[in-house]
């Protein structure tokens, strides 16, 4: 499975913003969102639509480090509970982030706090943290959540590529994810190609793509398959299954929850 372009991971902010402010507009906002604890519906919006208007200054300022979010102009959120306003102020944030990202184009140098400093980062990381929160609110109001195959498909690869720079930065939790011997296999069974091996060395963990026999594996519909790798569902829920050691899949899970 290959990268997104640029255009398309902006276009993917876009329609899984659209889907979110869709959900939102006539929802409950105290709703609590049990994938993510400590927020209920208004909560998780606001992060959202905060994180595109970070991201968006960051990209417009060609910010060479970290802005604080106080500094983040109406990244706050709308003043009172009418979730309508809620959705019109998420839509509108990621509305101008895109057009900052579409007019820098995916290699202007700004900063990011991973392992590139360019507007390419960030157009993926905003498709991508819509797209899981979007099945958080799709999750806590019973509703289908969808995303297309690829930006499925993608979200797997950039996480893997978060929890290895965390590794290499000496998180301590991610800095447990070793072992020789062992290994774990991800497999869409609904879409060809999109299969993951990780394998667990004695100095960290590797991940390719590939179809290999593993200690573990998860295989089932891609996006149960996405859900499950962001701990958004259980590994045994919806059309999943785990073939082999669970253990090693739960050792996964829990050290890679740092996000």
């Amino acid at each position: 499975m290959t990268l997104l372009s640029h255009v398309r991971y902006c276009d993917e902010i876009l329609v899984q913003t659209d889907r979110l402010g869709a959900l939102v507009k006539d929802a409950d906002l105290t709703l609590r969102v049990p994938t993510c604890p400590d927020w209920n519906l208004r909560e998780l919006v606001v992060h959202v639509g905060g994180a595109h208007r970070w991201a968006g200054e960051i990209v417009r300022s060609r910010a060479a480090g970290a802005i604080p979010e106080e500094q983040v102009p109406d990244a706050g959120g709308p003043a009172g509970d009418d979730p309508a306003a809620l959705a019109e102020w998420l839509t509108a944030g990621a509305a101008a982030t895109v057009d900052v990202l579409r007019e820098a184009g995916p290699d202007t140098e700004v900063w990011t706090w991973g392992w590139e400093r360019r507007t390419a980062f960030w157009a993926r990381r905003m498709a991508h943290e819509t797209a899981v929160h979007g099945a958080d609110a799709a999750l806590a109001m019973g509703t289908v959540f969808e995303v297309s195959p690829g930006l499925a498909a993608d979200t797997i690869t950039e996480w893997l590529q978060i929890v290895a720079f965390a590794q290499a930065q000496g998180d301590p939790e991610a800095a447990e994810l070793r072992g020789g011997g062992r290994s774990l296999h991800l497999h869409a069974t609904d879409v060809p190609g999109a299969e993951w091996l990780i394998d667990f060395g004695d100095e960290g963990f590797t991940w390719r793509h590939a179809h290999e026999k593993a200690t573990v594996a998860l295989r089932g519909p891609l996006t149960d398959l996405m859900l499950a790798f962001n701990r958004r569902q259980k590994p045994d829920e919806g059309g999943l299954e785990v073939l082999g050691d669970r253990g090693l899949l739960d050792f996964w899970l829990e050290r890679s929850s740092f996000g």
